[in-house]
Protein backbone atom coordinates (compact mmCIF):
# COMPACT_ATOMS: atom_id res chain seq x y z
CA UNK A 1 0.00 0.00 0.00
CA UNK A 2 1.56 3.42 -1.08
CA UNK A 3 2.40 5.82 1.67
CA UNK A 4 1.37 8.76 0.15
CA UNK A 5 -2.52 10.04 0.53
CA UNK A 6 -2.65 11.87 -2.56
CA UNK A 7 -0.11 9.28 -4.88
CA UNK A 8 -0.50 5.78 -5.61
CA UNK A 9 3.13 4.49 -5.67
CA UNK A 10 4.48 0.92 -6.92
CA UNK A 11 7.49 -0.15 -7.22
CA UNK A 12 8.83 -3.40 -9.09
CA UNK A 13 11.85 -4.57 -11.47
CA UNK A 14 13.18 -1.26 -11.31
CA UNK A 15 10.11 0.88 -12.72
CA UNK A 16 8.07 3.13 -10.36
CA UNK A 17 4.43 3.98 -10.74
CA UNK A 18 3.79 6.95 -9.82
CA UNK A 19 -0.20 7.61 -10.10
CA UNK A 20 -1.74 11.08 -9.24
CA UNK A 21 -4.38 9.86 -6.66
CA UNK A 22 -7.58 12.68 -6.32
CA UNK A 23 -10.01 11.36 -8.96
CA UNK A 24 -12.53 12.86 -7.44
CA UNK A 25 -11.15 16.42 -8.63
CA UNK A 26 -10.17 15.30 -11.80
CA UNK A 27 -6.62 14.87 -10.33
CA UNK A 28 -6.21 18.42 -9.60
CA UNK A 29 -3.26 19.19 -7.04
CA UNK A 30 -4.03 20.66 -3.39
CA UNK A 31 -0.63 21.88 -1.44
CA UNK A 32 -0.87 17.90 -0.01
CA UNK A 33 -0.07 16.54 -3.36
CA UNK A 34 2.63 19.27 -4.37
CA UNK A 35 4.63 18.15 -0.82
CA UNK A 36 4.11 14.64 -1.37
CA UNK A 37 4.93 15.17 -5.28
CA UNK A 38 7.95 16.92 -4.21
CA UNK A 39 8.82 14.53 -1.92
CA UNK A 40 8.65 11.47 -4.15
CA UNK A 41 11.15 13.00 -6.62
CA UNK A 42 13.65 13.82 -3.73
CA UNK A 43 13.18 9.92 -2.60
CA UNK A 44 13.66 8.41 -5.89
CA UNK A 45 16.29 10.00 -6.49
CA UNK A 46 18.07 8.19 -3.77
CA UNK A 47 16.41 5.09 -4.46
CA UNK A 48 18.94 3.31 -6.78
CA UNK A 49 16.72 0.29 -7.17
CA UNK A 50 14.37 2.63 -9.32
CA UNK A 51 15.72 3.66 -12.72
CA UNK A 52 13.05 4.85 -14.66
CA UNK A 53 9.40 6.03 -13.70
CA UNK A 54 6.20 6.66 -14.36
CA UNK A 55 3.86 9.12 -13.96
CA UNK A 56 0.04 8.95 -14.95
CA UNK A 57 -3.40 9.28 -13.19
CA UNK A 58 -5.99 7.83 -11.86
CA UNK A 59 -9.06 6.91 -13.68
CA UNK A 60 -9.37 7.54 -17.46
CA UNK A 61 -10.66 11.00 -17.52
CA UNK A 62 -8.08 13.46 -16.57
CA UNK A 63 -3.95 12.94 -16.15
CA UNK A 64 -4.22 16.17 -13.82
CA UNK A 65 -6.67 19.16 -14.40
CA UNK A 66 -3.52 22.18 -12.18
CA UNK A 67 -4.38 24.02 -9.46
CA UNK A 68 -7.22 22.40 -7.36
CA UNK A 69 -9.01 26.01 -6.51
CA UNK A 70 -11.82 25.28 -4.44
CA UNK A 71 -8.48 24.15 -1.61
CA UNK A 72 -6.61 27.34 -2.47
CA UNK A 73 -7.88 31.09 -2.05
CA UNK A 74 -6.12 33.27 -5.17
CA UNK A 75 -7.39 36.33 -4.02
CA UNK A 76 -5.58 36.53 -0.63
CA UNK A 77 -2.19 38.46 -1.05
CA UNK A 78 -1.64 36.51 2.70
CA UNK A 79 -1.78 33.21 2.62
CA UNK A 80 -2.89 31.30 5.75
CA UNK A 81 0.14 29.23 5.88
CA UNK A 82 4.08 29.69 5.56
CA UNK A 83 3.93 26.88 2.62
CA UNK A 84 0.70 27.93 1.06
CA UNK A 85 0.74 28.64 -2.78
CA UNK A 86 0.43 32.60 -3.27
CA UNK A 87 1.76 36.37 -2.90
CA UNK A 88 3.50 36.39 0.50
CA UNK A 89 3.78 39.47 1.93
CA UNK A 90 3.01 43.34 0.81
CA UNK A 91 4.21 43.11 -2.19
CA UNK A 92 4.12 41.06 -5.29
CA UNK A 93 7.74 39.99 -5.07
CA UNK A 94 7.81 36.92 -3.12
CA UNK A 95 5.53 34.17 -4.64
CA UNK A 96 5.10 30.54 -3.37
CA UNK A 97 4.34 28.62 -6.83
CA UNK A 98 3.61 24.88 -7.64
CA UNK A 99 6.72 25.51 -9.78
CA UNK A 100 8.72 25.20 -6.19
CA UNK A 101 7.67 21.88 -5.72
CA UNK A 102 5.62 19.93 -8.90
CA UNK A 103 8.52 19.81 -11.96
CA UNK A 104 10.71 16.48 -11.46
CA UNK A 105 14.31 18.58 -12.60
CA UNK A 106 13.53 21.97 -11.50
CA UNK A 107 12.02 21.40 -7.85
CA UNK A 108 12.65 17.49 -7.78
CA UNK A 109 16.40 17.46 -9.05
CA UNK A 110 15.79 13.90 -11.01
CA UNK A 111 17.55 12.82 -13.76
CA UNK A 112 16.27 9.56 -14.04
CA UNK A 113 13.61 8.77 -17.16
CA UNK A 114 10.33 9.99 -16.35
CA UNK A 115 7.83 9.13 -18.56
CA UNK A 116 4.26 10.56 -18.70
CA UNK A 117 1.24 8.34 -19.81
CA UNK A 118 -1.70 10.66 -20.40
CA UNK A 119 -5.09 9.12 -19.07
CA UNK A 120 -7.82 12.18 -20.05
CA UNK A 121 -7.32 15.82 -19.98
CA UNK A 122 -4.17 17.56 -18.91
CA UNK A 123 -4.46 20.93 -18.54
CA UNK A 124 -3.30 23.87 -16.87
CA UNK A 125 -0.77 22.97 -13.63
CA UNK A 126 -0.27 19.74 -15.06
CA UNK A 127 1.85 21.45 -17.46
CA UNK A 128 4.47 21.71 -14.13
CA UNK A 129 4.79 17.92 -14.42
CA UNK A 130 4.40 17.17 -18.20
CA UNK A 131 7.01 20.16 -19.05
CA UNK A 132 9.84 18.10 -17.58
CA UNK A 133 9.09 14.26 -18.70
CA UNK A 134 11.33 12.66 -20.72
CA UNK A 135 8.35 12.06 -23.45
CA UNK A 136 4.54 11.37 -23.14
CA UNK A 137 2.49 8.83 -24.38
CA UNK A 138 -1.16 9.76 -24.41
CA UNK A 139 -4.68 7.02 -24.82
CA UNK A 140 -6.46 8.74 -27.66
CA UNK A 141 -9.02 10.29 -25.65
CA UNK A 142 -6.43 12.42 -23.92
CA UNK A 143 -6.77 16.24 -24.63
CA UNK A 144 -3.98 19.65 -23.42
CA UNK A 145 -5.75 22.75 -23.01
CA UNK A 146 -4.44 25.61 -20.32
CA UNK A 147 -7.52 27.54 -19.15
CA UNK A 148 -5.90 30.64 -17.39
CA UNK A 149 -6.68 33.60 -19.21
CA UNK A 150 -10.65 32.41 -19.56
CA UNK A 151 -10.57 32.77 -15.76
CA UNK A 152 -8.62 35.97 -15.29
CA UNK A 153 -5.37 34.38 -14.41
CA UNK A 154 -2.39 35.13 -16.61
CA UNK A 155 -0.68 31.72 -17.80
CA UNK A 156 2.86 32.25 -17.40
CA UNK A 157 4.82 29.27 -16.16
CA UNK A 158 3.04 26.71 -17.65
CA UNK A 159 3.49 28.28 -21.26
CA UNK A 160 7.39 28.52 -20.15
CA UNK A 161 7.79 25.47 -19.34
CA UNK A 162 5.61 23.79 -22.25
CA UNK A 163 7.63 25.91 -24.66
CA UNK A 164 10.93 23.51 -24.15
CA UNK A 165 8.94 20.83 -26.07
CA UNK A 166 6.02 22.52 -28.17
CA UNK A 167 6.43 25.08 -31.14
CA UNK A 168 5.92 28.70 -30.43
CA UNK A 169 2.38 28.89 -32.24
CA UNK A 170 1.25 26.23 -30.75
CA UNK A 171 1.95 27.30 -27.42
CA UNK A 172 0.86 31.32 -27.78
CA UNK A 173 -2.63 29.22 -29.47
CA UNK A 174 -2.96 27.15 -26.04
CA UNK A 175 -2.24 29.95 -24.21
CA UNK A 176 -5.02 32.79 -25.51
CA UNK A 177 -7.65 29.96 -26.42
CA UNK A 178 -8.21 29.27 -23.02
CA UNK A 179 -10.85 26.60 -22.42
CA UNK A 180 -12.75 27.83 -25.32
CA UNK A 181 -10.17 24.87 -27.24
CA UNK A 182 -8.55 21.52 -26.30
CA UNK A 183 -5.37 20.21 -28.38
CA UNK A 184 -6.28 16.37 -29.38
CA UNK A 185 -4.35 13.40 -28.32
CA UNK A 186 -3.48 13.16 -32.01
CA UNK A 187 -2.59 17.09 -32.92
CA UNK A 188 -0.50 16.73 -29.71
CA UNK A 189 1.59 13.43 -31.24
CA UNK A 190 1.03 15.79 -34.92
CA UNK A 191 3.54 18.83 -33.18
CA UNK A 192 5.89 16.52 -31.17
CA UNK A 193 4.31 16.85 -28.00
CA UNK A 194 3.16 13.51 -27.60
CA UNK A 195 5.60 10.70 -28.80
CA UNK A 196 2.71 7.79 -29.13
CA UNK A 197 -0.50 7.25 -29.07
CA UNK A 198 -2.74 4.57 -28.51
CA UNK A 199 -5.74 3.54 -27.46
CA UNK A 200 -6.86 3.94 -23.28
CA UNK A 201 -6.93 0.44 -23.01
CA UNK A 202 -3.29 -0.26 -24.02
CA UNK A 203 -2.30 3.02 -22.52
CA UNK A 204 -0.67 1.47 -19.23
CA UNK A 205 1.07 -1.56 -21.28
CA UNK A 206 2.95 0.95 -23.75
CA UNK A 207 4.36 2.93 -21.06
CA UNK A 208 5.13 -0.56 -19.29
CA UNK A 209 7.50 -1.61 -22.68
CA UNK A 210 9.18 1.77 -22.83
CA UNK A 211 9.80 1.71 -19.53
CA UNK A 212 11.04 -2.18 -18.67
CA UNK A 213 13.76 -1.41 -22.04
CA UNK A 214 15.08 2.02 -20.46
CA UNK A 215 15.22 0.24 -16.92
CA UNK A 216 17.55 -2.41 -18.84
CA UNK A 217 19.91 -0.44 -19.78
CA UNK A 218 23.13 0.62 -17.33
CA UNK A 219 21.81 3.60 -15.26
CA UNK A 220 24.61 5.83 -15.24
CA UNK A 221 24.40 5.78 -19.08
CA UNK A 222 20.77 6.58 -19.11
CA UNK A 223 20.85 9.28 -16.41
CA UNK A 224 24.11 10.94 -18.12
CA UNK A 225 21.98 11.11 -21.22
CA UNK A 226 18.96 12.29 -19.71
CA UNK A 227 20.93 15.33 -18.42
CA UNK A 228 22.84 15.89 -21.36
CA UNK A 229 19.78 16.41 -23.63
CA UNK A 230 18.28 18.55 -20.85
CA UNK A 231 21.52 20.89 -20.80
CA UNK A 232 21.48 21.02 -24.20
CA UNK A 233 18.08 22.61 -24.05
CA UNK A 234 18.76 25.20 -21.29
CA UNK A 235 22.14 26.05 -22.93
CA UNK A 236 23.42 27.54 -25.74
CA UNK A 237 24.90 24.76 -28.32
CA UNK A 238 28.39 25.86 -27.78
CA UNK A 239 27.88 25.75 -23.97
CA UNK A 240 26.26 22.60 -23.70
CA UNK A 241 28.77 20.79 -26.29
CA UNK A 242 31.81 21.95 -23.85
CA UNK A 243 29.48 20.50 -21.04
CA UNK A 244 29.16 17.34 -23.00
CA UNK A 245 33.13 16.49 -23.00
CA UNK A 246 32.93 15.58 -19.06
CA UNK A 247 29.72 14.22 -19.03
CA UNK A 248 30.68 11.93 -21.71
CA UNK A 249 33.95 10.71 -19.17
CA UNK A 250 31.29 10.46 -16.23
CA UNK A 251 28.72 8.64 -18.14
CA UNK A 252 30.45 5.89 -19.64
CA UNK A 253 31.43 3.85 -16.50
CA UNK A 254 34.26 0.87 -17.48
CA UNK A 255 31.62 -1.62 -15.94
CA UNK A 256 28.98 -0.68 -18.42
CA UNK A 257 30.84 0.24 -21.28
CA UNK A 258 32.54 -3.90 -20.76
CA UNK A 259 28.66 -4.87 -20.66
CA UNK A 260 28.01 -3.10 -23.79
CA UNK A 261 30.59 -5.06 -25.23
CA UNK A 262 29.36 -8.12 -24.11
CA UNK A 263 25.99 -7.44 -25.59
CA UNK A 264 27.78 -6.21 -29.35
CA UNK A 265 30.06 -9.67 -29.48
CA UNK A 266 27.44 -11.85 -28.06
CA UNK A 267 25.76 -11.38 -31.68
CA UNK A 268 22.93 -11.48 -30.03
CA UNK A 269 20.00 -9.69 -31.91
CA UNK A 270 17.68 -7.41 -30.20
CA UNK A 271 14.48 -8.05 -30.81
CA UNK A 272 13.40 -4.16 -32.06
CA UNK A 273 9.98 -2.90 -33.04
CA UNK A 274 8.88 -0.06 -35.43
CA UNK A 275 6.95 3.03 -34.45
Amino acid sequence: MSRYQTLDYVECDGVAWVTLNRPEVHNAFDLQMMREVHDCWRELRDNDDVRVVVLTGAGDKAFCTGLDRASTDLNQPKAAGPDDIGQRGATPLHLNDPGDLLPPKTAGDLWKPVIAAVNGMACGGAFYLLGEVEFIIAAEHATFFDPHNTYGLAAVFEPMLMLQRMPLGEVMRMSLMGSHERMSARRAHEIGLVQEVVPASELRAAAQRAATVIAGHPPLAVQTTVRAVWYAQELGIRQALDVGKPLTLLGSSAESMAEGQRTFASGRRIDWRLR
